[in-house]
């Protein structure tokens, strides 16, 4: 049992032509299945799903697959240790390395390598969520194991009230995704969740201040403010459909982030999103913020007010009939909205016709003045999921509370205008 990133690494640093993983990943235990990396370190894209897909159902007996007796090598810890040597360049050589965590692999399999990386790098050692620590197939104190999903993180929120660390890390079961949380004492736990959004903007601004160069790359759905930050950097930005299997095909890649909790911090080492190393490097920004005796949400504050305050959700629908998502879709599609929240829809998009820039795909996009909604079926869930983002102009630091309130106030309408829209 490894995280997803190390056989992702795996397959640049062995020459392979192909790697496949077997997961649930963070999908419930029925949700079983496999992920299908290509020689260079990145996973499938359409067609191949579908024409893998066509020749397992023309499988019906093993002897359908004709598999050689010999020639089979079992590897050994050496592609571990070679991985965990590569961590060693994701953060700044000297760097604080002082942050205290608390940790949960959500019943997977990043503990271990979690742990390894983070002793290698000198950081004090993670308290661990126990009863999630190691790997169990049923998941059996979480209802979804995803740490974006209510209660999912409830056990590391205890742990945390206990030990009072500076920051929580989160793995989802396969550790290719991160979530964080910090202190708040705003929240009735304690502890507030960051956005992915959130996360992916403090690791561009990292990376940014450590003068890193090359492309910063993101999904449709997730935060226009990675563009801003690239911008006021003078470092190219690129938008790709959703999925790191295409966030990681983009040429000459230094950063790439989805809002749903993946990032990718040293694309020369692994080709796709990165739990681990993500981890190792919003632990060392914790540790920098810290010595100066600033936190995580002091540094958000300041990239709202340099870039505008950049306020994302999601409107997300669990179905059992996947028939109700493509019933939505099309009354979209029929009867797309004029105005949302208040405000007229400036633009349009059915991005099955593709644009410039973006091969066709199922989505719609709306462009309003000061905020924007992307609406898509899930690729990995039974969802119709709804990504909603408003930018409200931010002066000065004592403006931000307001700023917030307003936003609150819009992503509020957006939702329910939208949800009445798509009769969800």
């Amino acid at each position: 049992p490894l995280p997803t990133p190390v056989l992702a690494f795996a397959i640049r640093h062995l020459g392979a032509v192909a790697g496949v993983e077997v997961t649930a990943s963070h999908n419930p235990p029925r949700d079983n299945g496999y992920k299908v990396y290509l020689g260079d370190g990145s996973q499938i894209v359409p067609p191949a799903d579908a024409d893998i897909a066509a020749e397992i159902d023309a499988v019906r007996t093993l002897h359908d697959v004709p598999r050689p007796d010999t020639g089979w090598q079992t590897l050994d810890d050496d592609v571990l240790d070679a991985y965990l040597t590569r961590t060693d360049a994701v953060l700044a050589p000297g760097s604080p390395r002082t942050a205290r965590t608390v940790y949960t692999a959500m019943h997977g399999v990043g503990k271990d390598t979690l742990l390894a990386a983070f002793a290698r790098a000198g950081f004090p050692r993670p308290t661990l969520v126990t009863e999630q620590a190691d790997p169990d197939p049923d998941f059996p104190t979480v209802a979804f194991p995803n740490p974006e999903e209510p209660g999912a993180m409830d056990l590391a929120f205890a742990r945390a009230r206990e030990t009072a660390p500076d920051l929580i890390v989160a793995n989802d079961p396969d550790a290719d995704r991160l979530a964080v949380a910090v202190p708040d004492a705003a929240e009735a736990t304690g502890w507030r969740m960051l956005r992915g959004d959130e996360v992916g903007a403090l690791l561009a601004t990292h990376l940014v201040t450590r003068g890193a160069h090359g492309t910063f790359a993101e999904s449709i759905v997730s935060s226009s403010l990675l563009a801003r930050i690239a911008a006021k950097a003078n470092l190219p930005h690129v938008e790709t459909l959703t999925g790191f299997k295409w966030i990681a095909r983009v040429e000459n890649i230094r950063y790439g982030y989805e809002e749903a909790l993946g990032y990718c911090v040293d694309p020369e080492g692994v080709r796709d999103k990165d739990g681990i190393t993500a981890a190792l490097l919003i632990t060392e920004l914790a540790s920098t913020l810290k010595q100066a005796g600033r936190t995580l949400l002091d540094l958000l504050d300041d990239i709202a007010v340099e870039h505008g305050l950049h306020a994302t959700d999601q409107l997300s629908v669990r179905v059992e009939d996947l028939s109700l998502i493509a019933t939505a879709m099309n009354r979209l599609r029929e009867q797309p909205p004029a105005t949302l929240a208040g405000r007229p829809v400036t633009t349009a998009e059915d991005l099955t016709r593709g644009t410039d820039t973006l091969p066709p795909t199922d989505g719609l996009r709306y462009t309003l003045d000061g905020a924007r909604v992307v609406v898509r079926p899930s690729g990995t869930e039974p969802k119709l999921k709804c990504y909603l983002e408003v930018v409200v102009p931010v002066a000065e630091h004592a403006g931000l509370p307001a700023a917030r309130a307003k936003a609150a106030d819009l992503l509020t309408a957006l939702k329910r205008d939208l949800s009445t829209a798509a009769g969800i």
